[in-house]
């Protein structure tokens, strides 16, 4: 029984792909060796996270080529093995003296830099990975010599003639779209290292590979790149990029000005508490406010003393009797308390006084409130959409820039917004920027902001007709319905964090959609009308007091005669 059972589990053992003994070996052979310069190498490649893959599997996982380990064995992609070995054989014929065996031989070098650059455990042995990245990497070469040509760094085509029905100068051919999108992906990346490791061994020096590598990658960029207008590109540098994702991410988010967004909001913060200015600009603001009643009431005067007639007069000299002109001497406070006045305490001042009493408040996720290092909630991101921002008088302009140029000017009701340029590549390019922002970024994400006020602002295809009218969204897709289906099916299931500049921004726009009459009307139906059995019940007691006194009016003073005697007079 116990021989049966042992040999049940060998037999497991064996059909088992794990190769128990393989792992010791490396394990053995990992711990026991020396990183020297490999040490401190940070994790840039990494699975995608499955609360965003599990929305769109297709965007996240490439559906061509595999390039680097997490996708390589997958059988439908094996077909693309060929386009690789040619390259590899053509990186052979210029390396002239060495062979492509020695090329690899000085990547196994850094087999444990490999290693670390990924995320997942490769379950590979050294000489596997080193050749695995190598054919990859000559491939991607290969097809980044297009983007070179386009530069002017290379004078004459050089792309095998096997290739040249995947790839194109114009970039028009649906093969070329493909690889395009399979190596903007997260998974299907190989460090950039290797790329330059190759280059070098092909030119005379290190600085010539990197001109030649610096020209690919900003080809690359500005094609991927959904900011296309900006007027100059940023200078990369090709040493700190980490693969080819992580430079088209430095280019939409330049690390030089990734500090606005931390630390405009603290600057600020801290001006407003030096600045004794600014509690006098508060105070003239609650000025301001209370003029706004008595300019209404002045107004309500107007119209009224141009009305004649005994009911009229009666009502008149009621509002001028000693009672009622002792309560409205009375300060706000004390006439609230009143059981009738207390109903009407809410939306008077929400309509006129201080609008940081609003029950409803901007809906950005922004305060000066203890809470404000706290990420924001997922309903506190929602901004009104561009028909709705329209309507209320904000204009739309957009900008040759990246995310730094979003603002809004609030005393000319102007929203800014970069011009953002989408094909049938940009959707995979956001949401695997997305991935590897959410993976790799420490501090707030900023890329992640900006999509999720794009899916705010965006709801139908008319949202996307004003902004493509403005030059904010160039549409190269079938339809403004596709770019609205685009957006609205972003998915940001990730960690919400502040970025303040943004916030900024969409704090602003809401204050001022907030602040607008129309919107003030319908919050206050809503609230305070629709909602409230005690405000309705607070008219219906006012229109029956009305009536009772007209109708006393009327007995004592002979309504009919009255009006018989106004009318036949005019």
């Amino acid at each position: 029984m116990y021989s049966s059972s042992q040999n049940a589990t060998m037999t497991s053992k064996s059909n088992s792909s794990f190769d128990e003994l393989r792992w010791v070996i490396q394990i053995r052979q990992t711990v026991d060796e020396e990183l020297e310069d490999d040490t401190g190498v940070p994790v840039s490649i990494f699975n995608v996270p499955k609360t965003l893959s599990a929305s769109k599997p297709h965007c996240y996982i490439p559906q061509e080529v595999a390039i680097g380990p997490f996708h390589y064995w997958r059988p439908e992609l094996y077909e693309m093995e060929r386009y690789k070995i040619a390259a590899a054989k053509k990186t052979q014929k210029q390396l002239k003296t060495l062979k492509f065996e020695n090329l690899v031989d000085q990547l196994m070098k850094h087999e444990q830099r490999i290693r670390a650059c990924f995320h997942r455990y490769l379950d590979f042995n050294g000489e596997t990975l080193a050749w695995m990245v190598a054919v990859d990497a000559c491939f991607l070469l290969e097809f980044l010599y297009v983007y070179a040509i386009k530069e002017g760094k290379v004078l004459k085509p050089t792309i095998l003639s096997t290739m040249l029905h995947l790839v194109d100068y114009a970039g028009t051919k649906s093969a070329h779209n493909a690889l395009l999108r399979d190596i903007a992906m997260l998974e299907n990346q190989i460090p950039l290292f290797i790329l330059r490791k190759i280059l070098e061994v092909q030119n005379s020096s290190l600085d010539a590979a990197d001109d030649l590598l610096h020209s690919m990658l900003l080809g690359l960029c500005k094609e991927l790149s959904p900011f296309k207008m900006i007027e100059s590109f940023p200078s990369i540098q090709v040493s700190d990029c980490a693969h080819l994702l992580d430079c088209l991410y430095q280019i939409v988010v330049p690390k030089s000005k990734q500090q606005q967004f931390e630390i405009t909001e603290a600057c600020e913060d801290q001006i407003d508490q030096n600045d004794p200015t600014k509690e006098g600009d508060k105070k003239e603001e609650k000025l301001k406010d209370s003029s706004d009643v008595k300019n209404l009431f002045n107004e309500l005067w107007k119209l009224l003393s141009k009305l004649h007639g005994a009911p009229v007069r009666f009502i008149k000299s009621i509002l001028f009797s000693r009672p009622v002109k002792l309560l409205f001497k009375l300060p706000w406070t004390i006439i609230t308390r009143f059981p009738l006045f207390s109903i009407l305490k809410k939306p008077m001042e929400y309509l006129f006084f201080n609008e940081d009493k609003e029950d409803i408040k901007p809906e950005n996720g922004t305060s000066n409130s203890v809470d404000d290092n706290k990420p924001p909630l997922l309903e506190e991101i929602t901004i009104p959409s561009v028909s709705e921002l329209y309507e209320s008088g904000i204009r739309f302009v957009a900008t040759k820039g990246d995310i730094t140029t979003v603002s809004f000017d609030a005393i000319t009701f102007t929203f800014y917004l970069p011009s953002v340029s989408l094909d049938v590549n940009t959707e995979v390019v956001l949401r695997n920027l997305v991935a590897y922002e959410a993976s790799d970024a420490s501090g707030p994400l900023i890329f992640t902001r900006y999509v999720e006020l794009m899916n705010g602002i965006i709801d139908t295809e008319e949202d996307v007709k004003l902004l493509r009218e403005k030059g904010i969204v160039l549409n190269h897709l079938k339809s403004d319905k596709e770019v609205a289906d685009l957006w609205n099916g972003m998915s940001m299931s990730v960690r919400l964090t502040k970025v303040p500049l943004l916030d900024k921004v969409i704090e602003d726009v809401n204050k001022y959609y907030s602040g607008t009459w129309k919107v003030k009307a319908k919050k206050i139906l809503k609230s305070y009308v629709f909602g409230s059995w005690k405000f309705l019940s607070f008219l219906a007691a006012i229109l029956f007091l009305f009536l009772m006194i007209v109708q006393s009016f009327c007995s004592v003073y002979s309504c009919a005669h009255v009006l018989h005697i106004k009318t036949t007079s005019g």
